[in-house]
């Protein structure tokens, strides 16, 4: 018996044969007139891509991303590729080594979309990856942003990247080049993404790796100035699931808005940092983001060493304690969640700890002796690894 095939959802007639199995493949195929289609022609801005909407707002950031320049740049925004001297900073290119980090903002931007306010989550983004590249003891040199939504608002672009300017501006690098790409159809109406790439320069003898740290060596903590950019989709489940709150309701252990203090800018530690590593030996450091003390401390020991914190041995924002009076969240999963008010963590020998907390004070931050490193005895902790790893001690 010969397959039925069947032209169309329709007639619901079947053909036995070969020819009839070929006429039907050929009506089938047959080439649509484009006049079938429309009779009129269609632009990219019918589209939803709106070319002149994206040269206004590339008119309007231009004078933030000058704002930035700084010895080394030859060419910034509007050309193919930013261009940037290395010579102006690294010195003998031979001995230095190119640092480089991606991040982005992630759910904060939720708040920013509910505030209709567009002009701190720039200094988020510069945030995040200066502090990255921190750690390795690199100087910030450049930065580049991206940003991506479903239709162009050229006063929400540049209210982003006034933002980014500052943040740059505040790690002294220059902003040197991004994209802003427009997506119809990819993002809901008034949403956009927006990530960072940030590149910097360290002598390769004075890379700070975590190498030479040993036990007795003193931990520092950093001030952080509130929840920075990480564990947002458990905030806004907190505060707008479980407790019902709006954006604009005002929280006296604040001070301000719900909003204003989930929209705080992540601190920019560049300045105060190098300051304190051209003065003290620190042997190692640690940006805490996402993961908390739990998971970003470990990152710059060496194995076999614990980390030992101290809870209670600095001050805690009261947007933490709030969060875990509505949630109810254990301690210890908050300590992996939230940076739980330390932003940044130094790590230096007993003997420079007082000049390293003077030199971090008198730059502006608050700092606390938060803990001490120790060999790791037990083989019972961690399961028997020779991983780094944090404990908190009462």
């Amino acid at each position: 018996m010969e397959p039925d095939f069947e032209a169309g959802s329709g007639s619901g007639s079947g053909v036995s044969d070969d020819a009839g199995a070929e006429a039907a493949l050929k009506a089938a195929t047959k080439p649509v007139s484009p006049k079938a289609v429309t009779t009129e022609a269609v632009t990219y801005k019918a589209a939803g891509v709106d070319i002149d909407e994206g040269d206004a707002a590339v008119r309007r950031i231009i004078p933030h991303a000058l704002r930035t320049k700084i010895p080394g740049v030859l060419a910034g925004v509007g050309g193919f590729g930013g261009l940037f001297d290395l010579g102006e900073f690294a010195g003998d290119l031979r001995h230095s080594v190119l640092v480089a980090g991606a991040d982005g903002v992630g759910t904060k931007l939720k708040i920013a979309f509910m505030m209709d306010k567009h002009d701190t989550v720039g200094i988020d983004c510069v945030a995040m990856n200066c502090n990255d590249i921190l750690c390795s003891g690199a100087t910030p040199l450049f930065f580049l942003d991206y940003i991506a939504t479903g239709r162009l608002d050229a006063g929400v672009i540049e209210s982003i990247v006034k933002g980014i300017a500052d943040g740059c501006i505040e790690a002294g690098c220059a902003l040197l080049g991004g994209e802003t790409a427009e997506m119809p159809g990819f993002y809901a109406p008034g949403e956009y993404d927006l990530a960072g790439f940030a590149v910097g320069a360290v002598s390769r003898d004075e890379i700070i790796d975590g190498e030479g740290i040993r036990p007795g060596d003193v931990i520092l903590g950093i001030a952080s100035s509130g929840l920075h950019s990480n564990g947002y989709s458990l905030v806004r489940k907190a505060f707008f699931e479980m407790a019902g709150m709006k954006v604009d309701d005002y929280v006296e252990e604040f001070g301000t808005s719900l909003g204003e203090e989930l929209l705080k800018p992540t601190r920019i530690y560049v300045k105060s940092i190098l300051t304190l590593v051209r003065r003290v030996r620190v042997l190692g450091l640690a940006h805490i983001t996402g993961g908390g003390l739990v998971e970003n401390l470990p990152r710059s020991l060496p194995a076999g060493t614990v980390a030992v914190i101290r809870p209670g041995s600095w001050e805690v924002p009261p947007v933490f304690a709030y969060i875990e009076r509505l949630t109810g969240i254990d301690r210890k999963e908050a300590y992996r969640t939230f940076n739980w008010g330390i932003g940044m963590v130094a790590v230096v020998r007993p003997e420079d700890a007082d000049t390293a907390r003077r030199i971090l004070s008198e730059a502006g931050e608050r700092v606390w002796f938060i803990g001490e490193i120790r060999q790791s005895q037990s083989e019972g902790i961690n399961g028997g690894s020779e991983k780094p790893f944090v404990v908190f001690e009462e």
